[in-house]
């Protein structure tokens, strides 16, 4: 690889900036000085810029635990964007795997992984995402084998795929009604139109999990970790 792609590849640096920096003496390679921008690296070499070991950005995979307010996309919009959160070289290569709206929080899944994306939000897939539900009111009875059926919701032509429905025990505290809602389709704004239909209101919603991908209880709202292997191989 050229010295100049490797330096864009590793760094902040576009390939034109890059240039400068070689032409200013700011790169070794094995100690040496090199302002050549054409120089082929061989494997294993040790580049640095400005003194910092420099290395390739491999496939990354994220999981991220998105706070409210946040858009899952990669343009500037109403509201700053989830990729934001992460402190990443790059980040303009990143993609979000299965988004969610703005005032929904929890686990999301970032790649730039276009193939392992794909598997992961295809229909034919039907990869669960569990939710918890908090609701403005309880639960009316037969709520578990309408969603189990499949609901047909407003301007949609076919019904939704059956879901699965848990009801949680309320707290003492604060009487908050939360339910734990697991289907496999990400229809607009799905969850909340579901609940419409059953003369409900969705009043929060937090995703949990996708797959085998349980959100790490660790993680704050607006903190990440890289993905294990185990959790890439489940996709």
């Amino acid at each position: 690889m050229r010295l100049d792609r490797f330096l864009s590849e590793s760094t902040e640096l576009t390939r034109s900036l890059a240039k400068k920096a070689l032409h200013r003496g700011e790169v070794e390679v094995d100690g040496d000085v090199i302002k050549n921008a054409a120089f082929k690296l061989g494997e294993e070499q040790d580049v640095r810029w400005m003194g910092a070991p420099l290395a390739l950005v491999g496939v990354r995979y994220l999981m991220l635990n998105k706070p409210s307010g946040y858009e899952c996309t990669t343009r500037p919009g109403r509201y700053p964007s989830v990729v934001e959160l992460l402190d990443v070289t790059k980040r303009e290569r990143l993609h979000i795997a299965g988004r969610l709206d703005v005032d929904t929080t929890g686990l999301v899944l970032i790649t730039e992984d276009g193939q392992w994306s794909h598997r992961l939000t295809s229909p034919k897939r039907r990869c669960d995402k569990h939710y918890l539900v908090t609701l403005a009111q309880p639960l009316m009875e037969g709520a578990e084998d309408r969603l189990a059926a499949g609901l047909m919701l407003e301007k949609e032509d076919k019904p939704t795929l059956p879901a699965r429905l848990e009801r949680l025990p309320a707290s003492d505290e604060d009487d908050v009604i939360q339910a734990r809602l697991i289907i496999q389709e990400g229809r607009y704004h799905q969850i909340k139109r579901m609940f419409a239909a059953l003369d409900n209101e969705v009043v929060a919603l937090h995703r949990e999990r996708i797959g085998d991908i349980v959100l790490d209880s660790a993680l704050a709202p607006g903190e990440w970790r890289e993905l294990s292997e185990a959790q890439i191989a489940s996709i």
